[in-house]
């Protein structure tokens, strides 16, 4: 596996000048019919002093190989001059957005979901990047959607599947985010490549299993209000019969105190206004 090697080489402007002195003495020798000088100057120059005049720009890098040799990575931004016989490849160090296409997958309860992720990411080594891969723009886009993929089937997609789980890919973001950026990172080092940041963009039901799984949530949501209706309108009608026997209000028997529970819990627990009716006799009649 290649090591990256970071090389400072000298500046270029005194290979610049150097190559305006040159220039000058071949125009000279020209001038005084020195062609054989002046053409030897003049090749020189332009054969050994300008090929290796480099400029690299921020968060730029130029991998130098020379004859199908790593020599180094000049990642320092400026004008510098290299060995002219090398070969310099340019390479960007800024940090790049890889938008996931969506993934139609199974979660771990089997369920397919569709899910997508955004990823950060920046070359980080450039001889990894270079040379440990083929082609690490499609190294990234092959490896980020393989760990997607096993991502979502790791989880379920929340706690209705699976109510033991302690992470879902639905409520769990944090701490799925953080699991998808360590395995990307350690998918993608290979390569060379830093995983800035990782986040699921996209995570909903396949389109197959979405109604029925919404219908699902709506029932599951209607009996969890109706039972917490119910807890609330028992502990009320307690209430209501524990006031009446301690002011001495009115004195129930076991018949009428059914009564008035069944009355009151059709009162709290009904969803619909309720219409009063006016008893003018008694209980019995």
């Amino acid at each position: 596996m290649y090591q990256e090697k970071i090389i400072n080489p000298p500046s270029g402007y005194l290979a610049l000048a150097l190559f305006l002195g040159l220039l000058g003495a071949a125009v000279f020798c020209f001038a005084l019919e020195s062609f054989i000088l002046g053409g030897l100057l003049l090749t020189l120059n332009f054969v050994l002093v300008a090929p290796g005049l480099i400029i690299v720009n921020p968060n730029e890098s130029k991998i130098l190989t020379l004859f199908g040799k790593y020599v180094g990575t000049v990642k320092s931004d400026g004008f510098f001059w290299v060995n002219p016989l090398t070969t310099k490849k340019k390479l960007s160090l800024r940090a790049r957005n890889l938008n996931g296409q969506q993934l139609k997958v199974n979660d771990k309860m089997g369920n397919p979901i569709e899910i997508a992720a955004v990823i950060v990411w920046q070359v980080n080594e450039t001889a990894k990047a270079t040379f440990a891969v083929e082609n690490y723009l499609q190294y990234v886009n092959i490896q980020s959607e393989a760990a997607v993929r096993h991502l979502a089937n790791s989880f379920a997609y929340d706690n209705m599947e699976d109510e033991s789980a302690e992470i879902t890919l639905k409520d769990g973001a944090e701490k799925v985010s953080v699991l998808l950026e360590e395995e990307l990172n350690e998918r993608l080092s290979r390569a060379g490549i830093e995983v800035i940041e990782a986040r699921i963009s996209h995570l909903a039901y396949a389109q197959e299993i979405a109604s029925a799984m919404l219908q699902r949530q709506q029932a599951t949501a209607v009996i969890s209000a109706r039972k917490l209706i119910v807890e609330g309108a028992v502990g009320m009608v307690e209430m209501a019969l524990d006031r009446l026997s301690e002011k001495g209000i009115v004195e129930l028997d076991e018949e009428r105190k059914a009564a008035m529970v069944s009355n009151l819990l059709v009162v709290l627990c009904g969803d619909r206004n309720v219409q009063p009716v006016v008893n003018t006799g008694t209980l019995y009649n």
